[in-house]
């Protein structure tokens, strides 16, 4: 495992357009912790989770789908350790396909490894992985592949007003 990174706070100033949007957002709904910058990028939940020495499941990952029907985002928010289920997001929401990068950029604001729960260019359909409440404390991207946030899951659910849901795969105890 790498050594943590300090998360610094810059000035706001410093922060680029996406995270002082993020950061916006966060401080008008009174949430205590603002988007911090890391060293490193934390494209990945396994960067994230090795740059903030925390668990791999305490980062919460925006995983997002297209659904053709309207060519809504779907947007699911996802413990680090889990693997979304497809099928089960699409017998909540809709037959889904893959995203592609421009479609996340256009339709999120944000580019992969980078995409927050909130601050979308387009309100996406959303959903919160269960899972996520195994923790008291996660961590989220803050709109850049070096921000992110630290917040409870109970926060999640305020800040997107999404549902919680099962949508992983199911994890087996006698799993390897």
């Amino acid at each position: 495992m790498a050594t943590p990174q300090t998360p610094q706070a810059p000035a706001s100033g410093a922060l680029p357009e996406s995270v002082q949007r993020v950061a916006a957002l966060l401080a008008a709904a009174g949430h205590p912790h603002a988007p911090r910058m890391l060293d490193a990028a934390a494209r990945t939940a396994q960067q994230a989770a090795d740059g903030l020495g925390v668990e791999l499941g305490q980062i919460a990952k925006s995983i997002i789908f297209r659904r053709p029907e309207d060519d809504a985002a779907v947007l699911v928010i996802t413990a680090g350790d889990r693997r979304v289920e497809e099928a089960k997001v699409a017998a909540l929401v809709g037959a889904l396909a893959r995203a592609d990068a421009a479609f996340v950029k256009a339709r999120t604001g944000f580019s992969i490894g980078g995409v927050a729960p909130i601050g979308h260019a387009a309100p996406p359909v959303t959903l919160i992985d269960r899972e996520l409440f195994r923790f008291q404390t996660i961590w989220a991207a803050a709109g850049h592949p070096h921000a992110v946030f630290q917040l409870g899951p109970q926060d999640l659910l305020r800040l997107t007003g999404a549902p919680a849901a099962d949508v992983v795969q199911d994890v087996r105890a006698d799993a390897p």
